[in-house]
């Protein structure tokens, strides 16, 4: 299963000891090197007082109403875990990176990504084309396997897009998303002992 990079954003995080959402993940982190989500910006309370990051090797199960874990006790600030630190103090952005060929053929900007739900590895990319490409062709998904570079400034993929979009017309690849509120309408979730529904907004 695929998850897509925008269904990522604003879903809650439940608690198991809690008995409820405790808070909402917010901007996913990316790793460059791996190419790979490491965890997530949280919003809500907890968020305020320094537990701001959900590493997501402390997610037990991505269900149909959020993200579960043990207890808020897995929330951390952004220096508790070295390899999630390296990659905040990269200031690395994927989403609105500029995608080239080897060629040096502008390929347009990312703006979404697909990822496997069991690890968060991101396998395809997903490129907002050119304005006058776009009239004909709005996004190119570019799979993992494409992608030769990523750095600060543009990712650099292997063919031009006739070759990428030849090559996914050959292995017949069907994309395979999920969002996980769209098979059981969304329960209220009552919040924690700890806090309101209005501090979770704010």
């Amino acid at each position: 299963m695929l998850l897509n990079g925008n269904k990522l954003r604003d879903v809650p995080i439940l608690s198991i000891q809690a008995g409820g959402m405790i808070a909402r993940t917010s901007d996913p982190i990316i790793d460059p090197d791996e190419l790979k989500v490491v965890g997530f910006k949280i919003v809500g309370p907890l968020a305020k007082s320094g537990s701001n990051i959900l590493d997501v090797q402390s997610i037990r199960e991505f269900s149909n109403y959020g993200m579960v874990i043990d207890s808020a006790d897995e929330l951390v600030s952004g220096d508790d875990v070295v390899r999630i630190k390296r990659v905040l103090d990269l200031g690395f952005n994927l989403i609105g990176l500029k995608v080239e060929s080897r060629k040096g053929s502008k390929l347009g900007k990312v703006s979404s990504f697909n990822c496997t739900e069991d690890d968060f590895m991101i396998q395809q990319l997903i490129v907002q084309r050119p304005a006058i490409k776009a009239l004909m062709d709005p996004e190119l998904l570019i799979p993992r396997a494409e992608i030769v570079e990523v750095n600060d400034y543009k990712v650099i993929v292997r063919d031009e897009e006739k070759k990428i979009k030849e090559r996914a017309e050959k292995e017949d690849f069907i994309p395979n998303f999920v969002n996980p509120f769209r098979k059981n309408p969304k329960p209220d979730y009552a919040p924690s002992q700890t806090e309101t529904p209005d501090e979770l907004d704010s």
